[in-house]
């Protein structure tokens, strides 16, 4: 099987909901790992919206070996919905996390920056 490496390290990140002083429910970040790999830009625009804002919404994809993805995450309950990437100090929310046709070869994250 081949390994692959990568050139930058991104922190996992899980989501956590802590409660405030009055009760309601503040998101947080707890780290559950590591995982060398590349990022690589997709698409993205940075237009005006329609409140006259400028927003800017870009999509990456950020590629990984399955094995050290999956040791990354061991019983941490990682899931495209509550995650996120730091590369950089850049957080990057995850969208989708694949494992292309289930091969266990490398992992495909699809990622927004935030």
């Amino acid at each position: 099987m081949i390994k692959i490496g990568g050139n930058l390290t991104a922190t996992i990140q899980k989501k956590s909901t802590q409660k405030n002083r009055i009760g309601e429910g503040e998101p947080s970040y707890i780290t559950v790992g590591t995982v060398v790999g590349w990022l690589d830009y997709v698409s993205g625009d940075n237009a005006i919206s329609q409140y006259r804002g400028k927003v800017q919404d870009t999509t990456h994809i950020f590629l990984c070996d399955h094995d050290k993805w999956t040791q990354a995450v061991q019983d941490a309950g990682v899931t495209g919905e509550n995650s996120r990437l730091v590369i950089n100090e850049n957080p990057y929310n995850v969208l989708f996390i694949d494992n292309p046709m289930e091969l266990n070869e490398h992992m495909e994250l699809y990622l927004q920056y935030v």
